[in-house]
């Protein structure tokens, strides 16, 4: 039985996990042949996927080289305030429409983040996971499909704002809210607290900015 050939979206698919996991960072030069030997496929579909990455403005060029994308000042204060109202949006739904269960995997997510507090790059990963499951339990594919494309974008920063110093615990805590408003079926109550824990993240990475560029003078 012969295996079926990687298609340009398990390329795509898995070019956009490097970068959202920090293996390419913003800069990191991408090349077309060394992809392709590190995933194991040939060079068509990797170079389709490059192309569809170039498109949606996540990598970009250098010349004759494609780098993954990074977001300046304004394009970073652009993409907070669209997923502030989007995030807001699916909790306020989420409050509306998630079942039960998916209310108690919410809980179950942030209960077994406490324990990551103090290592932000699991954190980073785990607070992923979380936003993602209330885009779901808003139970409206639109929605979730135009946050997955704000999601995507947020991979072009370099750092996480929960690498700031006490950041890791404030977010549980606002996670831990999020949650009881959504649990509460308080959809006001629930699209504020999401809308405000992310306003918190925007000024924590504004701040982290900040001290970098104070350092570098």
């Amino acid at each position: 039985m012969t295996q079926s050939k990687p298609s340009p979206t398990d390329a795509y698919s898995l070019i956009l996990e490097a970068i959202d996991s920090g293996t390419y960072r913003p800069g990191d030069r991408l090349v077309e042949s060394e992809l392709a030997d590190r995933f194991g496929m040939s060079r068509t579909p990797v170079r389709e996927a490059l192309q569809r990455l170039e498109t949606q403005s996540l990598l970009t060029r250098d010349g004759r080289s494609l780098i993954v994308a990074s977001l300046d000042h304004n394009q970073m204060g652009e993409l907070y305030v669209v997923r502030r109202e989007l995030e807001g949006l699916a909790a306020r739904l989420a409050a509306q429409h998630a079942n039960a269960e998916e209310i108690e995997v919410l809980r179950g997510m942030v209960a077994a983040d406490d324990a990551l507090v103090d290592d932000p790059r699991a954190l980073s990963r785990a607070n992923r996971r979380f936003h993602k499951q209330i885009h779901l339990a808003s139970h409206n594919r639109y929605l979730v499909q135009q946050l997955d494309l704000v999601h995507r974008s947020m991979a072009l920063m370099a750092t996480t704002s929960l690498a700031a110093e006490g950041r890791g615990a404030m977010a549980q805590t606002e996670h831990k809210a999020i949650v009881d408003a959504i649990a509460a079926r308080d959809a006001g109550a629930a699209e504020k607290a999401l809308q405000d824990h992310i306003s918190v993240a925007f000024k924590t990475r504004l701040k982290l900015d900040a001290d970098k560029r104070e350092r570098r003078g």
